[in-house]
């Protein structure tokens, strides 16, 4: 059973009373800049064992009646085709499917902000697309001077240029595909608008790391930056908050730079600013909800090695810099950590020696370790994948759970028909397979009956993943690490 460090009852109860005392701090209306993953946040869950990925739904589904969403995207990043590598698609994508799931859970999607917007071709085509869709949409522009020239940005010329975006409920919570976008801009244009009208508003901002009652050096937030090294965050003591409370509290740079010129803003729309220092804005409650600080210690370091690997990966692939590398590096020293303290890496290895094939090792929550190596009919993550619900199901190593008859089939049809030159099975092909098998064949109904005790085991591979063995390890809820290696020389491989 896995260890938990977080209580994410508490966390739902506390974070959603923080936010209501925060909308009647201002009287009529709250623009809470939502930073980080509202939906899936498995880093979240990853470091704060107990925390569930979609805990920050959860927590605004209790405002819901009070709430309407506000999605902000920039011109720019439509025009760039900018996407989001943990979904494989574009931020006007994400846009979509953001309104597609808040509307699901019963939320109002009030509209979809373009900021930026200096009719980029991309970004015209997407606002006539929304629109067509039924979605209300509004332009922001760029200010000349943002954001050090505040007496030029709190005017008619600055603020005053954008479009004013109606909302009517007292909770507007403004998120966005990722970092970037303009959502704290929007959030201050928004209360310019709102003071010229006579309405009473305010500005908050929720994001989960790093957590700012817990120590600097804390694992927890140590890991916040080895998951944003790519950005150059960097954590750091509040100094706004130690002059005016003489108390030490954690916030990161890209704040704390930019505090003065937001109090000054604050104070220019608002007469006075109503916050003393970054920690001030913040609303996020995650640190008063861990109940076990080890396990959360112990869960955050090896997120901190699974981010090494992913910045690996990254490097060999193009996407960053040998920079990301290094600053991951300094974290895993401070933490007094490297890549053997991840249970399954040395396995993984040592099967791959012995056996001269790409292969894969897998730590089950009981900590028992499974391998799999590369065979004539299965790559290595399909074999491990079988391999360990054979050992969840007290199933013997001899028994096939899926027959040659059937896998067969399967192969010609990959390489004959579809133009595969891989015959091996991925995982996904596999578990069709076994759940075929299922239906005639007790043993294998047993093995599949365990998919969901798979859920938070670890694994690492020898060689990098297919994306599709990567989506289903996924989607099992098995947290990945390959070695940067490709399991061919090709430049492209199809899966």
């Amino acid at each position: 059973m896995k260890k938990i460090g977080f209580d994410n009852k508490k966390y739902l109860e506390m974070q959603s009373d923080k936010i209501l005392e925060r909308i009647s701090m201002f009287g009529d209306k709250l623009y809470l800049e939502f930073g980080g993953k509202i939906f899936d946040d498995l880093h979240a869950s990853r470091v704060l064992p107990g925390f569930e990925p979609d805990s920050k739904i959860k927590m605004l589904s209790q405002l819901k009646d009070k709430a309407e969403i506000l999605i902000v995207i920039n011109a720019n990043d439509i025009e760039k085709n900018k996407y989001r590598s943990d979904l494989g698609i574009t931020y006007d994508s994400d846009v979509l499917r953001l309104i597609d799931i808040f509307r699901s859970r019963d939320f109002y999607v009030g509209s979809v902000v373009l900021t930026r917007y200096a009719a980029q071709p991309s970004a015209e085509a997407f606002k006539k697309r929304l629109e067509t869709l039924g979605v209300k949409v509004y332009m922001h522009y760029p200010i000349e001077g943002y954001p050090s020239e505040v007496n030029t940005i709190v005017s008619d010329e600055g603020y005053g240029k954008n479009e004013y975006v109606v909302t009517t409920r007292p909770l507007v919570v403004v998120t966005a595909p990722g970092p970037g976008s303009g959502k704290m801009a929007t959030c201050l244009s928004q209360l310019y608008h709102e003071y010229k009208r006579g309405i009473k508003a305010g500005y908050a901002k929720y994001e989960t790391f790093p957590i700012w009652n817990i120590p600097l050096n804390h694992p927890v937030n140590v890991a916040y930056e080895a998951a944003t090294a790519d950005l150059n965050d960097v954590n750091m003591i509040d100094p706004f908050h130690l002059e005016a409370y003489g108390t030490m509290t954690v916030n990161y740079n890209r704040d704390v730079e930019i505090f003065p010129v937001l109090s000054a803003m604050l104070t220019k729309i608002m007469g006075e600013s109503p916050y003393k220092s970054p920690t001030d804005m913040g609303v996020n409650m995650a640190g008063n909800c861990i109940i076990d600080d080890d396990v959360c210690r112990e869960a955050s370091k090896q997120e901190i090695i699974r981010r090494y690997f992913t910045a690996l990966i990254d490097v060999k692939k193009g996407r960053a810099s040998k920079e990301v590398i290094s600053k991951i590096e300094i974290l895993m020293s401070k933490m007094h950590i490297d890549i053997n303290d991840r249970a399954v890496v040395q396995p993984a290895l040592d099967k791959e020696k012995i056996t001269g094939t790409p292969c894969c090792a897998l730590q089950l929550n009981d900590g028992r370790i499974v391998t799999g190596r590369t065979g004539a009919i299965l790559g290595p993550a399909a074999s491990v994948l079988i391999n360990a619900l054979k050992t969840l199901a007290d199933i013997d190593d001899s028994i096939d759970l899926i027959s040659s008859t059937l896998m067969e089939p399967i192969q010609e049809l990959k390489v004959k028909h579809m133009g595969s030159i891989n015959p091996r099975l991925h995982t996904d092909e596999v578990l069709l397979s076994l759940a075929v098998s299922a239906v005639t064949n007790p043993t294998a109904k047993l093995a599949i009956e365990k998919l969901d005790d798979l859920k938070g085991a670890q694994l690492h591979s020898t060689v990098m993943l297919a994306h599709v063995d990567e989506k289903t390890f996924k989607k099992l809820g098995i947290d990945v690490t390959c070695e940067p290696k490709r399991q061919t020389q090709a430049l492209f491989t199809a899966n």
